[in-house]
């Protein structure tokens, strides 16, 4: 895993590059969103499958909610003094809502549609990576928000019996 100050060191370099990443730190969410709108609203979409995502969603904050009561880490930005390319709230630095949310709603639709889920799974990654490269989050955190978003996504995959 590329490491943090290699990662950061890219930042500030290509004003393309951190405006993209700026975008996709702030706004793919929406992505998300509308992916989620679809499946509701898709009569054909596997109804499991919509609400394994829904329930990735809420299972997500309320793990990102227990463990921010227990954990606390510094921002980037806060210890090292680096800058940030967006304002950036000081709380934990741990897990990464952004990213935690993103890979568990990408990995409960993946166990359902490979192709799709495949797609944002890689969005996914490349949040985590925008979160890193805009100064809010350690490589860690997004490695670790990521591999609890996918477990999250997993459980309820298993938990509902369904298999692909």
């Amino acid at each position: 895993m590329m490491d943090f100050r290699r990662l950061r060191g890219y930042g500030w370099q290509s004003s393309f590059l951190d405006n993209l990443m700026i975008l996709i730190s702030r706004k793919i969410r929406y992505v998300y969103f509308f992916v989620m709108v679809f499946l509701w609203l898709n009569k054909k979409c596997h109804k499991k499958m919509t609400n394994d995502a829904l329930l990735s969603i809420l299972a997500a904050l309320v793990t990102n909610r227990i463990i921010k009561l227990f954990y606390f880490r510094p921002r980037p930005f806060v210890n090292r003094r680096i800058g940030i390319l967006i304002p950036s709230k000081t709380d934990s630095s741990f897990p990464s809502k952004h990213t935690l949310l993103v890979f568990a709603l990408s990995s409960s639709i993946y166990f359902y549609k490979r192709i799709l889920g495949s797609f944002l799974l890689g969005l996914s990654l490349l949040t985590g990576v925008s979160r890193v490269w805009v100064g809010s989050h350690y490589p860690s955190d997004i490695f670790g928000s990521g591999m609890i978003g996918f477990f999250i996504g997993l459980m309820l995959h298993k938990r509902s019996g369904t298999h692909s």
